[in-house]
């Protein structure tokens, strides 16, 4: 995402976020109708978020996304249990998470059940608590349907109209020149302006929020430390860098109707301390966001300083899995082998942090041609099932590659197959299964598999495109064909065939 991300959040976050110059007092409450349905919405929200699949920023980086996953199911699993989440939107709604490359510090919430978040964000935040405050957050603003209900007061605009404007930003983030004739069109302005959430919108959602956060085992202190940082941020300089403080602007009730919640005698300073693990994420998410080369070298330098030694572990642990991701990408590998054995060796007692560590470890072998080496440090036992149980995605996507490079891509088929029978939606997967399929020599599933990727990231007309393929394959491969899987494809292109005509008909 990037700059892309950047205009959206002109438009979708200061149309979406932003609190009203007048407030509002006639809001309606919670459990008022809307007249834009959950399904109108989530279409909606599709619309937007295959543009957003599409963009260069947009990264699937299977370490960080599994972190936030372990921190946004039991926020989900809170809502629900305290009546937030409602069975319909429960199953209507996406639920999904996009990481961008972004270095802003940014988070954002899009019709139909679909978040954003900048790996700025999450190389800032210094505890699960800070980041877990910050999605409850969001997800308190799409279960209560403020977009939806925004929608509705304005009868007169149409939801794609919305949908319009967004995309306007990101085609206009592409064009500098596009922008000027997107500021000044009226109707784009009008929508903007009907759109922006209330303050009591935003005191909802932080109330709502607040509330999953013990519920869902987060120290809800993570709120107020947050709050913290973005005004001290804010007394700083906003210069750019901080667009959470423009689309979720601190006001004095909002801090203080926060401070007020922390029950007397607790910390009102700061959310639990960092842990390693946590720090480690948000180092890959520092170095992910391409930083530049120069900034990697002083990160790479860091652990060589004066000092280092006598920093606390965890901040160690950050600066060593810095300095060795950093070198694993300027093609270091003789550093990046040497610095992630420190942070392994200074790990070792800590079971998540060390989990990292090696997965570290194991990017790094694969980044230095050392296929072989990669797949000696992952467990083989991986895929199907959830992935804050015994089988990790991570571990499923870098195995899953390095066999592919070794040249053992039958070893990995298996436990794809498992993973996408339960994750249907997961497109690296998908990919990843072509490719091995591709290498096995199973062209017709591997061109389903392609299919099945392009139709996750609502890519209809892609998809169809390669279940076409698939079948002509079929026709030509006389009796020796997979008629199993020929049937499948036939079957999952008149599906998607659907899906693509009322795609059509969106527009």
């Amino acid at each position: 995402m990037h700059k892309a991300v950047a205009a959206i959040f002109l438009v979708a976050h200061e149309a979406l976020h932003m609190p009203l110059a007048v407030a509002q007092t006639d809001l309606p409450t919670l459990g008022d109708s809307s007249d834009l349905t959950t399904s109108a919405e989530r279409r909606l929200g599709d619309r937007i978020i295959r543009e957003l699949y599409r963009d260069p920023d947009y990264i699937d980086d299977p370490v960080i996304a599994d972190y936030v996953q372990g921190i946004w199911r039991p926020l989900m699993a809170a809502a629900k249990a305290r009546g937030e989440l409602s069975s319909e939107l429960d199953e209507r709604f996406a639920w999904e998470i996009l990481l961008g490359r972004d270095r802003t510090v940014n988070a954002f919430a899009l019709p139909g059940g679909y978040l954003g978040l900048h790996l700025g964000l999450v190389g800032v935040v210094t505890s699960r608590d800070e980041l877990a405050s910050v999605l409850a957050h969001e997800l308190s603003h799409v279960t209560q349907r403020h977009i939806s209900r925004l929608v509705t007061q304005q009868s007169k605009q149409t939801p794609l109209l919305l949908g319009a404007m967004i995309l306007g930003a990101l085609a206009a983030s592409k064009n500098p020149g596009a922008t000027q004739a997107l500021v000044v069109g009226g109707q784009a302005l009008a929508m903007q302006n009907q759109l922006n959430f209330s303050r009591d919108m935003e005191r909802e959602a932080d109330r709502i929020g607040y509330g999953l956060m013990a519920p869902a085992g987060f120290a809800p202190q993570g709120f107020v430390s947050m709050f913290d940082k973005l005004q001290q941020a804010n007394r700083l300089n906003d210069n750019g860098s901080w667009p959470y403080l423009r689309s979720h602007p601190l006001t004095t009730e909002r801090m203080a109707d926060m401070h007020s919640r922390i029950p007397p005698g607790a910390t009102t300073t700061a959310a639990a301390p960092s842990t390693q693990e946590h720090a480690m994420v948000a180092a890959r998410a520092r170095v992910l966001s391409n930083p530049g080369v120069d900034t990697l070298r002083q990160w790479i330098a860091e652990p060589q300083g004066t000092g280092f030694t006598s920093q606390p572990a965890t901040r160690r642990a950050a600066v060593l899995y810095a300095a060795a991701l950093g070198s694993s990408q300027l093609r270091d590998a003789t550093g990046a082998r040497a610095t992630a054995k420190k942070l392994e060796d200074l790990v070792r007692n800590d079971a998540p942090a060390h989990r990292l560590a090696r997965l570290l470890e194991a990017e790094i072998e694969l980044a230095a041609g050392e296929a072989g080496a990669a797949v000696n440090m992952l467990s083989s036992d991986v895929g199907g099932g959830d992935s804050h149980g015994g089988n990790r995605r991570p571990e499923l996507v870098l195995r899953s590659q390095a066999l592919l490079r070794a040249g053992r891509a039958a070893e990995g088929s298996g436990p794809l197959q498992s993973w996408v029978a339960t994750n249907p939606r997961d497109a690296t997967a998908w990919q990843l299964l072509a490719s091995t399929w591709q290498a096995q020599g199973q062209p017709l599933r591997a061109v389903r598999a392609e299919a099945e990727a392009h139709a996750a990231r609502y890519d209809y007309a892609a998809a169809v495109d390669r279940f076409k393929a698939g079948q002509d394959l079929a026709r030509r491969g006389g009796p020796q064909v997979d008629h199993i899987e020929a049937s499948i494809i036939d079957t999952r292109l008149r599906a998607v065939e659907s899906l693509l005509r009322e795609q059509a008909a969106e527009r």
